[in-house]
């Protein structure tokens, strides 16, 4: 009879159900992808990389502005066309009717960072294999990546208490709610464990966390640690890599506060990466008024200035908005004027557009199209010009890269990478290109590269000798 059961046994272990993803969006809804594709991972559930292989399809959906919530409709109706079986969460969660209506078939809508429910719904959708031999299956510890191995994106809170006008973040997502310190530093020690090389701090505000939670207190490795940038700051500079060496520790979505000023000197010791990413938006007092946002910018010019002082290498990677409603040639050209004297690194831009439900959909002076899209180029042009120049002077230095891609021998045998400075985050910022690396170079690999060129984005070098 024990002979019988043990040729039966392998009948007796079911397929694991499969779950595909699609992720839109910020960095942020990348990482709540991660976290539910780790939970249903834990549940028994395998991935698949393709709608054919899914036993149930997520659509993970942003919905900050129109043309975003169209790309995530379309994504929803691919899935539908190619599947059948989708759940719907994300930003857009919050217009389940909406969805509904254009897409019946659709099996369940959630909202954003629900993830009980996408897991609920999931459950519904497919159910988890169950069975004498599943059931004894550990939970997983590690958790799902949908980056590469050596950088992660280390999330710190949730939600937003600015009430900008053009932004409807807080009725998606809610107000500020941060993580606990020692659970930040706890995921950020895992994730370096296991190889990440680079950390990115990611949030709606990091310059805000713990201001929920009155920057209470947690121990941690024997100190008393508050829930605040400045400590967060110090604590990840203090990580090291298995062979010792201090990982890159990036923050974004920084509002200029005054305690950022205590955070520089940490960048020029070498303990966090020297790179702010702060959303300024605009620099005319009039336009930041209507933003809703602080109008401060000739003071931010000092700190920018002060800033370098302590630490010549710092990035300040931004974006801007052109043609928000009552801006002026006049306001535009503060603007301009504003980015010469800043001289900021990274820029990004957009136009203004028109999201449901924010304020300064109401505001009068809408600008036509035409002049955003005049403002937009002109813009491109005089922060591109800046970029040209910042990164022609890094021609004959030798910067540290962290290794993104290795490329196969060409026909004369000699190798190819991509990689990125200090200077540059994934997806947004410019690469540093190699040539000629040696064979045994491996993605999240730091080493010194001697830059040889430029453009108005990218480095080309060699590694130095």
């Amino acid at each position: 009879m024990a002979r019988a059961m043990s040729q039966q046994t392998p009948s007796m272990i079911p397929d694991s159900p499969k779950v595909g993803m699609v992720s839109l969006g910020c960095p942020k809804a990348l990482v709540d992808s991660e976290r539910i594709l780790t939970r249903l991972r834990a549940d028994g559930y395998a991935m698949s990389a393709d709608y054919a292989g899914a036993d149930v399809v997520l659509v993970n959906t942003c919905g900050f502005l129109d043309s975003a919530k169209e790309e995530s409709l379309a994504a929803i109706g691919e899935a539908i066309a190619e599947n059948g079986r989708v759940i719907v969460t994300g930003c857009m969660g919050n217009e389940a009717e909406a969805i509904r209506a254009r897409f019946p078939a659709v099996l369940a809508v959630t909202g954003a960072h629900q993830y009980e429910a996408v897991v609920e719904a999931v459950h519904a959708a497919a159910p988890p294999s169950r069975g004498p031999f599943v059931d004894l299956i550990p939970s997983v510890d590690g958790e799902v990546k949908l980056t590469p191995r050596h950088y992660s994106y280390l999330k710190i809170s949730e939600g937003c208490n600015h009430a900008c006008s053009f932004c409807i973040i807080p009725q998606l997502r809610g107000k500020l709610a941060s993580r606990r310190i020692d659970a930040v530093l706890r995921e950020a020690e895992k994730l370096v464990a296991a190889g990440t090389r680079e950390l990115l701090v990611i949030s709606q505000d990091t310059s805000a966390y713990g201001v929920d939670t009155r920057h209470e207190t947690r121990d941690w490795k024997g100190r008393e640690t508050r829930a605040h940038m400045t400590d967060l700051a110090r604590e990840l500079g203090g990580l090291r890599t298995p062979d010792g060496q201090t990982p890159w520790v990036r923050l974004h979505y920084v509002y200029p506060y005054p305690h950022v000023d205590a955070v520089i000197p940490l960048m020029a010791q070498g303990l966090i990466t020297p790179y702010l990413d702060i959303p300024f938006q605009h620099a005319a007092p009039s336009v930041l008024a209507r933003m809703k946002r602080p109008a401060h910018s000739a003071k931010v010019l000092e700190r920018l200035k002060a800033w370098r002082e302590i630490c010549p290498d710092l990035t300040i990677r931004s974006s801007f908005v052109v043609g928000f409603p009552g801006e002026t040639e006049a306001d535009f050209q503060y603007l301009l004027d504003w980015l010469d004297e800043a001289q900021l690194d990274r820029v990004g831009a957009f136009r203004f557009e028109p999201v449901a439900g924010a304020a300064a959909n109401d505001l009068p002076d809408q600008v036509p199209e035409s002049v955003k899209e005049e403002r937009y180029a002109r813009l491109m042009e005089r922060t591109e010009a800046i970029s040209t120049a910042k990164l022609a002077a890094k021609i004959g230095r030798i910067l540290p890269v962290i290794i993104d891609e290795v490329g196969e021998p060409d026909e004369d045998g000699d190798i190819g990478a991509t990689a990125r400075s200090q200077a540059d985050a994934p997806e947004i910022d410019g690469q540093v290109l190699l040539r000629n690396v040696p064979e045994t170079l491996r993605p999240g690999d730091i080493v010194m590269a001697e830059i040889e060129d430029a453009d108005a984005h990218d480095l080309f070098g060699v590694i130095a000798s």
